[in-house]
């Protein structure tokens, strides 16, 4: 039986660092030096490797997002089978998520990255490449959306966060916890979840979004210039279950009336409430004055989802039909 055809996309990150003139490490290794760094790799698929850029993964932006979403939609055209995206740790939580909205199908895409340079001691970057493929080769991970494969776990986009800044299990889904794991070189579901939809990549990247955090004291007097400085909406994230001071809450609803604002929380996980708290500045006072619920989203996943949303103008119908799927 021949091997399934994956296709790997390099975009930079610790994975591919090694050291530089300068001082640190910084982005040298390509997409075809990671796969034969990894002898193994050629047992679990037939794989074409392409470096689309080689950056850290603060740098990528939502231009870079959608080609990567635009070369994966083109490589299952052709017949491939599945997808590994290689970039940094930094931002895979909202590349993931992005991708989880922009490429359809049931075919695999996974993405990964390592916390660990590739000359240090102990480096976990060819396990995670290793891991990955063994997740888009398998057919049990068809139907999944993006999936974040790091340190043998297997997370869903929409849920997995960054949580620490140096260790090999920096990520986590604190919501529901892993969705699998790789175990004895095989990936094991214990859970699985529906897709969300899906949005096209033909409207091209999101439009700008501001995300700003709730803050005891804030007193809200940046929210009104956001519109003037180019956003075409607002993520506030704020306290618990998605409170803001009680005078700041006004000012959120006269911003609301010019552009969409969704309310989110600075809290690590949790959905946002719709109908507990009646006080001024509680999430039922704040709907009630036009901001829509972010769900399980954080902010970080709702400002990417507002902003693809909002391509195609304000509307405040799509805009809520589109958190809909997370709450």
């Amino acid at each position: 039986m021949s091997l399934p055809r994956l296709l790997f996309l390099s975009l930079g990150g610790t994975i591919t660092m090694v050291p530089s003139a300068g001082g640190g490490i910084a982005p040298k290794l390509g997409a075809a030096e990671l796969v034969a760094s990894v002898p193994d790799l050629a047992e679990v698929a037939q794989i074409e490797a392409r470096s689309l850029f080689r950056l850290p993964s603060p740098s990528l932006t939502y231009v870079h997002l959608v080609e990567v979403a635009k070369a994966i939609e083109e490589g299952f055209a052709q017949g491939f089978d599945g997808a590994v995206v290689i970039q940094g740790t930094d931002t895979i939580e909202e590349s993931a998520f992005l991708l989880d909205v922009l490429v359809g199908g049931d075919k695999p895409v996974v993405i990964t990255g390592a916390m660990r340079g590739a000359d240090a001691p102990g480096a976990d970057g060819p396990a995670n490449l290793l891991a990955a493929a063994r997740v888009a080769a398998s057919p049990l991970s068809r139907g999944l959306g993006t999936l974040a494969v790091l340190n043998y776990d297997i997370h869903a986009a929409r849920f997995v966060q960054k949580s620490h800044t140096a260790l090999p299990s920096a990520f986590l889904s604190p919501l529901v916890g892993s969705i699998g794991t790789v175990i004895e070189g095989t990936p094991q579901f214990y859970v699985r979840v529906a897709r969300t939809p899906t949005l096209s990549t033909k409207g091209g990247p999101p439009v700008p979004v501001a995300l700003m955090k709730a803050a005891m004291g804030d007193d809200g007097r940046v929210y009104g210039a956001l519109p003037g400085l180019g956003y075409a909406g607002v993520v506030i994230e704020g306290m618990g279950a998605g409170h803001v001071p009680a005078d700041v809450a006004p000012i959120l609803g006269e911003l609301a009336a010019k552009v969409p604002v969704v309310l989110a929380s600075r809290s690590m996980t949790g959905p946002v409430f719709t109908k507990t708290y009646g006080y001024p500045g509680a999430e039922i006072d704040l709907i009630n004055r036009g901001l829509t619920p972010a769900g399980y989203l954080s902010g970080l996943k709702a400002r990417l989802l507002l902003g693809l949303v909002l391509r195609e103008g304000k509307d405040a119908g799509r805009v809520k039909s589109a958190f809909a799927a997370y709450q």
